[in-house]
């Protein structure tokens, strides 16, 4: 950029061509103007894009702390980390990162504290590292091994074969499966092939159609794709997906059945060997239904059936006819903690309850008695759970906002738990502490936050924060940490969590009451956040920053255009912002449950275009520095989002202002899923030096 003068405003953004275009909702006018920005391939769009650039990159690239971060970012990030070792007969399989790898390795062992040999390293699919495994799925004896690779970000996958040898290495087969996405991979325990779900092949079916019609196909090893066997398809009802499994015991081929995000599920089964039909179980989708294990024709499941909070109930399917009521047998009633997850391990239930947004696990008989807690080393998240109903031990993954994860091992034989593999990452975690609050949003509900800090931090009203939310598709925000934070937190900086609703931090009607018609809870609950540690002396509004990603990208961008005076930066990622189109782009469609769809129904249109960022900017509005945040190949929040969103707010402040609003594009990168260490480094450098600089904050 050009000097200014201080006359002059710091931010000139090229104009966006306006189009004439208006849509009919319900009787209401709706004008749509840079609708043509949804096509990422037009020169317009790409050379509207590079002028963007050209304004942002400066501003994140020449950011005065930034050289420092990202120095000291790529120096935190330097430490091994390992995943949850799983058993396969008399092998062990488990992932570790050296530490600036792109990809995390894959690697075998023939005990727990033998040699460790490289099974699959991703880092050598591309130079970049933006080819990544996106699934993983082993034979039974582990001899076989099907995985699936996803380039540059995109959920869709292709799946290889290859066999394991001894030493890990392994002969690759000649067969590439796709069209596959979010797929389930289930081997036959006779390793003759495997289970999987796919989609259309591209020009099969229309555009909108592509994320319909899953089918679920049985592929023969050694064979091609165009030889796989048809095992089931809903054509009658073609927004569903299956994802098959086939029970420990080998007896059963089963299928979970969903719609799009839906938590409300359904469940099919039939037996393994037979070329019968499906039994569906479980085909109302009046509840949620998770399978957790079976005890021959006795079927456990995790249900939130008349237990918003959850419980876990059986049947036994030998003595239920198809069609008939189901006779449940509860097993765990509903506690006053959520049901996180369960799982069968030792011939015994595991089950993760959620108190206040912390894990608790405790051990119970397969007939519900309970046994014992098993204590955990503070408060934290279990991100993970490895084990089987044979085995006599079990591994955990835990971590807290302040230490990553820790690989814990159970033994039921002795009944303790220790540590297994634990990183050790460059960061004085005891000079630093983890605080829960609970604060009052608009209508008097008590809204749980998490604070982290520094001891001894003095409550002046000054100190930098960050406030980060999601607030959607009953998903919990646990303590969790991540490396850049901890940048964040040694140059003084607040990091706070705020457990909004729309979440299942305390169940299905916690998620109930911040979705469709009750999403303004949400906007309410973040904005009550910020307004209480302002009100506390943690901050004050010019030093606070919110952040979030997709659906938490839609929360930040909705409160920032509510409460534009609250906020003193917003970081905005993947945002979804065009609540009147979303559902027409990939998987737009499987939110409907969650957002509505203001195009066929009236009374949804209502309160989405109520809360729309896109047609919410108002002109002469002066919004808080923005980097709206996105990635040229994320096929599920796709970037139109971003684009509109920008040239929108832009135009508004008539094309110039004094505050940066900007639009970072990355390349070769999609959600977030898979993204190399690399560009990760890159992104984090720029949100930071962003925050950093609007802030004026120096690194220490």
């Amino acid at each position: 950029m050009s000097e200014k003068t201080e006359t002059e405003p710091k931010f000139v953004y090229p104009q966006a061509r306006r189009d004439e275009i208006v849509g009919d909702y319900h009787g209401t006018s709706v004008a749509d103007p840079y609708r043509w920005l949804e096509d990422p391939d037009a020169p317009d769009t790409q050379a509207w894009v590079a002028a963007q650039n050209e304004i942002s990159a400066p501003f994140l690239s020449e950011a005065p702390a930034r050289p420092q971060i990202k120095a000291k970012l790529t120096q935190l990030w330097d430490f091994p980390r390992y995943g949850l070792p799983f058993r396969k007969k008399d092998r062990y399989f488990f992932s570790k990162n050296d530490g600036l790898q792109n990809q995390d390795v894959i690697y075998l062992q023939h005990s727990l504290d033998g040699e460790a040999y490289e099974l699959l390293n991703p880092n050598k699919f591309s130079d970049d590292g933006t080819i990544a495994l996106s699934n993983l799925a082993l034979s039974d004896d582990g001899t076989l091994l099907a995985y699936g690779t996803s380039g540059s970000g995109s959920d869709w996958q292709e799946i290889r074969l290859r066999t394991i040898n001894l030493d890990g290495s392994g002969q690759l087969f000649p067969e590439v499966i796709k069209w596959c996405r979010f797929s389930e991979i289930a081997w036959k325990p006779d390793n003759t092939g495997f289970y999987y779900s796919r989609f259309p092949e591209p020009g099969t079916v229309s555009a909108e159609d592509q994320s319909n019609y899953n089918q679920v196909c049985w592929h023969q090893v050694g064979t091609s794709q165009a030889a796989d066997i048809l095992i089931f398809e809903r054509p009658d009802f073609k927004e569903l997906g299956f994802s098959a499994f086939i029970t420990d015991d080998h007896q059963y081929l089963c299928l979970h059945v969903w719609n799009g995000t839906d938590p409300k599920s359904r469940f099919y089964y039939r037996e393994l060997n037979s070329n019968g039909s499906f039994v569906r179980l479980l085909d109302k989708a009046d509840a949620k239904y998770d399978f957790v294990g079976n005890v021959g024709s006795l079927f456990y499941f995790q249900t939130d059936l008349d237990a918003p909070r959850g419980r876990v109930v059986a049947v036994d399917v030998a003595r239920t006819s198809p069609g008939a009521a189901i006779k449940w047998q509860e097993i765990i009633a509903q506690q006053p903690d959520v049901l996180a997850f369960v799982s069968v391990v030792n011939h015994q239930l595991i089950v993760a309850c959620m108190h206040d947004v912390h894990h608790e696990v405790k051990i119970y008989e397969l007939e519900g008695n309970y046994v014992r807690d098993i204590p955990l080393p503070t408060l934290g998240s279990v991100v993970g759970l490895s084990g089987k109903p044979e085995d006599s031990e079990m591994f955990l993954g835990f971590e807290s906002f302040l230490y990553p994860m820790s690989v814990l091992r159970y033994d039921f034989q002795t009944n303790q738990l220790k540590v297994f593999r634990q990183p050790k990452v460059d960061f004085q975690a005891a000079n630093y502490e983890t605080k829960q609050v609970f604060y009052p949003s608009n209508d008097g509900t008590a809204i749980p936050m998490f604070l982290v800090y520094k001891k001894g931090l003095e409550l002046n009203g000054q100190n930098p924060t960050i406030l980060y939310g999601y607030g959607g598709f009953n998903i919990s925000l646990t303590p969790g940490f991540r490396v850049w934070r901890t940048v964040w937190l040694e140059n003084g900086g607040i990091y706070a969590v705020a457990n909004l609703r729309g979440g299942d931090e305390y169940g299905e009607e916690w998620h109930q009451a911040g979705m469709l018609a009750h999403k303004q809870n949400v906007f309410d609950d973040f904005a009550a956040a910020g307004d209480w540690l302002i009100a506390n002396k943690y901050t004050n509004n010019k030093r606070l920053a919110t952040m979030g990603g997709s659906n938490g990208g839609l929360l930040v961008a909705a409160c920032m255009l509510q409460r534009p005076d609250l906020y003193g930066a917003v970081i905005c990622q993947v945002p979804v912002i065009d609540m009147l189109r979303y559902h027409k782009f990939t998987v737009g469609r499987y939110w409907l449950p969650e957002y509505g769809n203001a195009e066929a129904n009236p009374e949804q249109f209502k309160f989405m275009y109520a809360y729309s960022p896109l047609h919410n900017v108002k002109p002469g509005v002066t919004y808080p520095p923005l980097l709206i945040a996105t990635a040229d190949t994320d096929d599920r929040v796709v970037p139109a989002h971003a684009k509109k969103f920008a040239a929108t707010l832009q135009a508004a402040a008539n094309y110039h202002s004094d505050n940066p609003l900007l639009l970072r594009v990355e390349t070769k990168a999609g959600h977030g899923a898979g993204k190399p260490t690399a560009k990760l480094i890159d992104e984090l450098s720029d949100e930071l030096g962003f925050l950093f600089r609007v802030f004026d904050m120096q690194v220490d």
